[in-house]
Parts: structure tokens; C-alpha cells; sequence
């Protein structure tokens, strides 16, 4: 069960790390302005539909799959080392 423990705790380290890392990367940019999508409606909806292919899409895609990989490392591991 130590074997577990400590295997489970490394996974929990490295995604802990991935985690921050990649909020860390992440883009400031504002680019879902109102104004831009008044003044310009066609190129947006064209960058609506094809969001998930860019790499701002694919980094934030990659940070909810972390964040929820987390949240779910969390609750098993307190459940493994209370045990």
C-alpha cells in the first residue's frame, strides 16, 4: 500500500507543477472584445468556430483537463493517506 501511496503522490506532484506551469503560459490577450464583434461580426464567427484549433484553445482546452485531473488527484489522495 506504501507503493501506492508514493506513486500516487508523484502523479499528484508532476500534474501540480504541469498545473501551474501551463496557467503560467497562458495569454493575456483580450481577444472576445464587444467591440470586435460589432465592428467585424463574419471574422469572428469564423474565429468562434474554429477557437479549440488555435494554440490560446488548445492551452486552455489543456488547463480545464489539469485543473479537473487536480481536483480529482486531491480527493483520492486524502481519501489513500487517511486510509
Amino acid at each position: 500500500m506504501t507503493v501506492v501511496k508514493y506513486i500516487l503522490l508523484a502523479i499528484y506532484i508532476v500534474v501540480c507543477i504541469a498545473l501551474i506551469l501551463i496557467t503560467t503560459f497562458q495569454s493575456k490577450d483580450n481577444n472576445n472584445s464587444a467591440e470586435d464583434t460589432y465592428e467585424n461580426p463574419s471574422t469572428n464567427k469564423y474565429y468562434q468556430r474554429n477557437k479549440g484549433r488555435t494554440k490560446t484553445g488548445k492551452v486552455q482546452r489543456n488547463t480545464i483537463v489539469l485543473g479537473v485531473t487536480f481536483a480529482i488527484l486531491s480527493v483520492v489522495t486524502a481519501i489513500v493517506f487517511v486510509l
